[in-house]
């Protein structure tokens, strides 16, 4: 079997129909793959982002992170865009939709697509990717320990966003969740709350949290890492896509 993979920057139509930057990573045969859209932390569309990104690649799916800062910040680094958003409340929902929707609809459009797409977030786009999921049609999910899906950002905290448990009624595909137990941001009794509207709206869902893992638990470079948290994570990102992402 061939093995190898492409990983490029490439223009899609976000939001609107906007232009924005995205990283696309493809393994480089015919498939067909199932589609990731990857949704970056708060810290932007940074390295280790797009190793994520390419982590996909290898594992057989086409993946592509879009640049929800682009328009807030075009050709600055990933700290100086991640700043700029942040001073504006963080990004719009309306427009997070717009840019998964023309991200899913790039992943689509390849050639060596099965037309399945799912979506992962971590930190602030682990909300993100349950927001998609509730608003467009996609077939799975993860949401790994995404804050205020169920309560409301602390005083002083820049993002302006607010709870969507109620959109739960709208999720349109599986969802798993990975959360880690010492996590503040969403803290646990949070993450009990969405579950048990989840179970109130019968939905397909699956959640786990790590005892000695806060926020971040995935994050390779931050002191949070947590290995064995994060790669029992990782063995279950890719069975829940393999389950309803491969043909």
């Amino acid at each position: 079997m061939y093995d190898a993979t492409l990983a490029e920057t490439v223009t899609i139509r976000g939001d609107g129909g906007d232009e924005i930057e995205a990283y696309l990573a493809r393994p480089m045969s015919q498939g067909p793959f199932g589609a990731v859209v990857v949704i970056h932390h708060m810290p932007g569309y940074d390295a280790e982002t797009k190793e994520i990104t390419r982590r996909f690649a290898v594992h057989g799916y086409n993946a592509l992170m879009p640049n929800l800062y682009h328009r807030d910040a075009p050709g600055a680094s990933p700290d100086d865009a991640a700043a700029a958003a942040r001073a504006q409340g963080g990004v719009p929902d309306a427009r997070l939709i717009g840019d998964v929707a023309g991200a899913a609809a790039h992943l689509r459009a390849l050639s060596n697509s099965n037309g399945k797409v799912g979506v992962i977030g971590y930190c602030s786009g682990g909300r993100q990717s349950f927001l998609a999921a509730c608003s467009l049609p996609l077939d799975a999910a993860v949401d790994c320990y995404g804050a205020f899906v169920t309560g409301t950002p602390p005083e002083g905290m820049p993002l302006k966003v607010g709870p969507i448990k109620h959109l739960t009624k709208d999720l349109s595909c599986p969802l798993l969740g990975l959360f880690g137990a010492d996590d503040m941001h969403p803290s646990p009794e949070q993450v009990n709350e969405l579950e048990e509207e989840l179970k109130a709206q019968d939905k397909t869902y699956e959640f786990h949290s790590y005892e000695g893992a806060g926020h971040a638990f995935f994050a390779v470079n931050r002191t949070a890492y947590r290995p064995e948290a994060a790669v029992d994570g990782w063995e279950k990102i890719f069975t829940w896509f393999g389950r309803f992402l491969v043909s």
